[in-house]
């Protein structure tokens, strides 16, 4: 039987519906939404460029030799400060996995730190690693703990907020704070601007489907605006690279500039900043890059590029209202949840990270009909009993059957298992998804299989890993030394060594 639906990767997924045909704009960030970035390439260099940036802050040349491992890291995670912990949390700050470097943490070495293994968003401590960018941060954030840690001359504190060197205190607060700055330096006046211009296609994904997606919107009746943090010469280039085919909206049309496919333009917006009190709106001189002098008041012009502004002055001037705005980007903080709630406009998330997740699910199809099947033996177990029995029924069998494949399905999607679930329970990024109502396709050229005028219905499809969803969180505390994983990926008994993890 022939689906009526589109591969898995080219659908669009909802957890609300949404009518497009009452969407009257539609605005896109630049980084990680039009302009996808591969990956490991890209983080690769950004890894190797903070690397760099340490060392000439003073930090050992022994980590020059990390090497990026993209296994490891997700999205989503909180990098703790005080211990220099990354942790994988639930919507509600409970934690469900808890690395330190490179060690998975037991379940009574984790409530050591946390008491009922809890943890509330407190900025002064947390940092939410939610952006694509993070990856490489995220990774590097390990390698350190791991490095200063396990390191002959370094000793970890009694406290173990940090490590000693004789005289010298290094705690994991001030390795969060070199690495965050070396992060934004290498990003605002590093190579790494330069080094990706300098090979595109190394860096660029480009996608002849881009320039069709965006005449299609624009041909049922919206306008179209680009709202991007980068500068008016890095976007230039970039963007160019992307819409230089042959063929321009259809692939019998001539090729035109990519600002022709849009109504406005605002570069160097400051995201989240722009939904706030933002900053002056100027005009960009396109030949040079340079602002104009004074703020622009008047109407924005097409095929004209402007830089700052704030969300209240440029709604205003397009003359749009909150909901008629259909806002696509990749940071759940700074494009989406800021754009929803503070300007009401509709939103939508692209996950490149769906693709990997739709292959684990599909591929490992046979696991979670295991789940199923011993979710239904752990009920039979259960249905014969009443308030007057006085004996529970055996179910250790059952219980470690469910933990033992829920382990092998999390190892399958990495290091730090699945974006949206940890076991069964879902994660601090799929809480925010879901609370957001947020459409998610893989990418941008991915929606070209859906009717972008038309309403998108939501239904609620069946998750396979759902049938266990009290299973493991109830076993979890009692069995956690059982189960462990480490840096390779294997499964290993209790007595291999202290590199063995908590699943």
């Amino acid at each position: 039987m022939l689906s009526c639906f589109p591969p898995p990767p080219n659908r669009i997924f909802v957890n609300r519906s949404m009518h497009l045909e009452n969407i009257k704009f539609y605005g896109f960030d630049m980084d990680y939404t039009i302009a996808e970035y591969k990956s490991p390439q890209y983080e690769q260099l950004g890894f190797d460029l903070v690397k760099e940036r340490l060392v000439s802050l003073g930090y050992p040349a022994e980590i020059r030799q990390f090497e990026y491992d993209p296994s490891f890291p997700v999205r989503g995670l909180w990098f703790d400060s005080l211990y220099g912990n990354l942790l994988k949390v639930d919507a509600y700050g409970n934690i469900l996995v808890c690395v330190h470097g490179f060690e998975f943490l037991k379940h009574h070495q984790v409530y050591e730190l946390y008491p009922n293994k809890f943890l509330q968003l407190d900025e002064s401590r947390v940092y939410v690693l939610n952006t694509l960018f993070n990856l490489p941060e995220t990774y590097l954030f390990a390698c350190l703990v791991d490095f200063f840690t396990h390191s002959p001359q370094y000793a970890e504190q009694v406290d173990r907020t940090g490590v000693k060197y004789g005289e010298l205190f290094m705690s994991f607060k001030s390795i969060f704070q070199d690495v965050r700055g070396a992060v934004d330096w290498v990003h605002i006046y590093g190579d790494l601007k330069k080094k990706t211009l300098e090979n595109l296609d190394e860096y660029v994904k480009k996608d002849e489907r881009l320039p069709m997606v965006l005449s299609r919107i624009r041909e049922s009746g919206a306008k179209l605006f680009l709202l991007t943090n980068s500068d008016y010469m890095f976007t230039d280039r970039i963007m160019t690279f992307l819409f230089d085919f042959p063929h321009g909206g259809k692939p019998d049309e001539p090729h035109r500039d990519w600002k022709t496919y849009f109504d406005t333009i605002v570069v160097d917006a400051r995201k989240p900043l722009f939904f706030g009190e933002g900053t002056i709106l100027r005009q960009v001189d396109t030949s040079t890059g340079a602002l104009k002098v004074g703020t622009h008041m008047g109407p924005l012009q097409a095929n004209q590029v402007y830089s700052g502004g704030s969300c209240d002055v440029f709604t205003k001037l397009i003359g749009a209202k909150g909901k008629d705005v259909l806002y696509i980007g990749d940071h759940i903080f700074g494009d989406i949840l800021k754009s929803k709630k503070i300007r009401g406009w509709r939103t939508f998330l692209i996950v490149p990270e769906l693709v990997q997740e739709l292959h684990v699910w599909t591929d490992k199809c046979q696991l979670f009909a295991q789940l199923q099947q011993l979710d239904v033996r752990l009920g039979d177990l259960y249905k014969n009993l009443d308030s007057s029995a006085k004996e529970k029924p055996d179910i250790r069998s059952v219980r470690t059957a469910i933990r033992d494949v829920t382990h092998k399905m999390d190892l399958a999607y990495g290091m730090m298992g699945s974006l949206f679930r940890s076991g069964s329970r879902q994660t601090f990024f799929a809480g925010q998804v879901l609370l957001l109502g947020t459409p998610q396709p893989s990418s941008l050229p991915s929606a070209t299989g859906s009717e972008l005028s038309v309403s998108v219905p939501h239904t609620r499809p069946e998750t396979p890993r759902s049938v266990t969803h009290t299973h493991d969180e109830d076993y979890s505390d009692e069995d956690s030394d059982d189960q462990k994983r480490t840096k390779g990926g294997e499964a290993r008994g209790a007595g291999d060594g202290p590199a063995s993890a908590q699943a």
